[in-house]
């Protein structure tokens, strides 16, 4: 065994950096949050190449002294903590002293600085974690951080590191978290050059919310709940605005941004029956709670937490949440607007109110709005204005309808009659509509000839008997009955012709571009493999404000299916799924023929039942989908006659 040595100092700052700073987005983290705690209302982070080359973070904090300075890139240097007991309710957001000397070993760092009673500040170089040069220096009072050369180093951590595409959308990523961590700072983010992101900083997070999510942001419903010591506040989605996967998802513990399963299972099972499956709710929640009942010490990067009592937490969650939808209608409400006959162009649509005297005397050419209050006055002429109205007549009503009658039939008889006709054809009663067959390209598998009618017992060892619940296909063979699961089935079928199509995948192009909005790092991922994405049948374009627009998609995905697709994609390729490009490319294929495939509860013509079924029956790969549920399953006459006791 090899003798045991202590490893010289840079190497253990090497791998404590290891802990801390993955990549560019990490080293914003912790900047981040040393500037909130250093009581910083304006924010600015600009970045370059990624964040790579590139990486400043300006804030209007306290600033830190020319003795502070230097001490801060000591190892465990920290002016938040002073006992072991303060580990017990830790208030500050970063607190471990381990921040700026893993990221100052691993890159080149300018420091500047100056607190508020100093006359001038201080100027710092460090070079690998040593101070080179100090210097006295004017500046506003704050903090200014550049970051130059992240791993200049560490090349085996560099070969690790995306493209500035995908760096640079997940340091995005991290601005954005922390913009709604803290929406009393304002945030100003700049890449390239570009501003992607500011906030206003008034404290009020639906501002905040709207201006990382948009649009989107504001159909959010509001949460607010208290349990015990516990208190809730946020937005969620409407159920049905649900999405496919769970990358907007954010929780946030005391100020903290967390990844808690915990969490994450008390927001869906909120949810439950109100949501389709395969669907996850979007949310932006804070939960607030005592110090000391929450352990934010069980992670080197601060991303998980560790509640003294997991039921209050959970239940916090579960029932603020649970309270808002409970709150909320989807029900849109019809409002009716009555237009003169023949006037409904270029007419101006105007406001009125039971008290305004426009109400009780439209203008000319304008809506008249027949449901709102009417006056008393008002309700008194109209009720007078009926009752001396005169009244038809019935001798006078019959004849005007036989007369419209005899009009309608002579005006159908000129517009039927061909020349030499004097009466029109008898009535012609259609025949019952044939199913027509399936085109040569379609999302089922095309029937053959002798497949339009259903087969004989004898033609064939098996016979269709039917669907049940439009899900699911009944086939008869021998002793065993099947049920066989159609939209499994076809997904099953799709992607399986897809796998096996080495060339690049049909695709259609769309007269309107779809859009689709993402969170900052999905945009980023799916940017930085449009070739992947080109394979697959996609071609998409940056449209700015974490939109991406779909100009073209795969022949078999309709439009309405390519957002869904496209987040589901950008959620494989967040989760790392890249280890090898064919097995990229068979995630990405999975989401297309789900996507593509029928639905549980479609109606399905008999033609395409049968093609579904002689693909199953015929074919021994059939035997799951792509997500590993079972296609088929088999019920004997033996067991069904058990259950009747026979």
């Amino acid at each position: 065994m090899p003798k045991v040595i202590q490893l010289p100092q840079h190497v253990a700052n090497l791998i404590a950096a290891g802990e801390v700073v993955e990549r560019p987005a990490s080293a914003v983290k912790e900047l981040l949050e040393n500037a909130v705690d250093a009581g910083a209302t304006k924010i600015t982070v600009e970045i370059k190449d990624g964040g790579m080359t590139f990486l400043r973070v300006t804030d209007n904090g306290c600033g830190m002294s020319p003795e502070d300075a230097k001490t801060a890139f000591l190892r465990h240097a920290t002016s938040k903590l002073r006992t072991a007991e303060d580990l017990a309710a830790i208030e500050t957001m970063g607190f471990r002293g381990e921040a700026l000397a893993a990221i100052a070993s691993v890159s080149r760092i300018d420091l500047l600085t100056r607190t508020k009673d100093a006359i001038s500040g201080v100027s710092l170089h460090l070079e690998a974690g040593n101070i080179t040069e100090e210097t006295e220096a004017g500046c506003p009072v704050g903090t200014t951080i550049l970051i130059r050369d992240l791993f200049f180093n560490t090349p085996a951590r560099m070969k690790f590191m995306k493209s500035d595409t995908v760096e640079g959308g997940r340091v995005a990523a991290a601005v954005q978290l922390q913009a709604l961590a803290h929406p009393e700072v304002a945030f100003t983010f700049l890449r390239d050059g570009k501003q992607i992101l500011s906030t206003p900083g008034t404290g009020q997070l639906k501002d905040a919310v709207y201006c990382v999510y948009g649009r989107d942001g504001g159909k959010m419903l509001p949460v607010e709940s208290r349990w015990d010591n516990y208190t809730l506040t946020g937005f969620v989605s409407k159920p049905t605005d649900a999405r496919p996967s769970r990358n907007l998802q954010t929780f946030f513990v005391n100020g903290r941004p967390v990844v808690s399963k915990l969490l994450i299972k008390a927001l869906e099972e909120a949810y439950r029956n109100q949501i389709m499956v395969g669907k996850f709710p979007a949310c932006v929640l804070h939960l607030n709670l005592p110090a000391n009942a929450v352990d934010v010490n069980i992670h080197p990067a601060k991303t998980e937490v560790k509640f003294l009592s997991e039921k209050s937490a959970f239940d916090c969650v579960h029932y603020g949440v649970l309270g808002a939808l409970n709150k909320q209608t989807d029900r849109p409400q019809v409002q009716f607007k009555a237009f003169p006959s023949g006037k409904e162009d270029g007419l101006r649509e105007k406001a009125f109110t039971p008290q305004s005297p426009a109400a009780t005397a439209p203008l000319k050419g304008e809506p008249t709005d027949f449901f709102r209050t009417m006056t008393a006055e008002e309700y008194k002429n109209f009720s007078t204005a009926v009752k001396s109205a005169p009244q038809p007549k019935p001798q006078a009503a019959a004849a005007t309808a036989v007369k419209v009658d005899s009009q309608r039939k002579d005006a159908l008889k000129e517009s039927v009659l061909l020349p030499g006709m004097t009466k029109l054809p008898p009535m012609y009663t259609p025949p019952k509509p044939v199913t027509p067959p399936p085109a040569p390209e379609p999302p089922m598998p095309e029937p053959e000839a002798e497949q339009q009618t259903l087969p004989m017992a004898d033609e064939i060892p098996w016979r269709m008997v039917g669907e049940l619940y439009n899900s699911y296909i009944i086939v008869e063979q021998g002793e065993d009955a099947f049920l066989i699961d159609k939209h499994a089935a076809h997904e099953r079928i799709l992607f399986e012709k897809l796998k096996a199509n080495q060339e690049a995948i049909s695709s259609q192009i769309l007269l309107t571009p779809v859009p689709v909005t993402l969170n900052a790092d999905a945009v980023g991922e799916l940017l930085a493999n449009k070739g992947l994405l080109e394979e697959l049948g996609f071609e998409i374009d940056e449209f700015g404000d974490h939109t991406i627009l779909a100009r073209q998609i795969p022949m078999d995905l309709s439009p309405e299916d390519a957002a869904d697709a496209l987040e589901s994609l950008a959620a494989d390729l967040l989760a790392g799924r890249r280890e090898e490009k064919t097995k990229v490319r068979d995630e990405m294929l999975h989401t297309v023929a789900c996507k593509a495939a029928i639905k549980a509860g479609w109606t399905t013509s008999e033609p395409e039942l049968l093609a579904l079924v002689k693909q199953v029956m015929t074919r021994e790969d059939l035997k799951y989908c792509p997500h590993g549920r079972p296609i088929c399953v088999s019920l004997s006459k033996k067991q069904l006659e058990k259950q009747f006791k026979r």
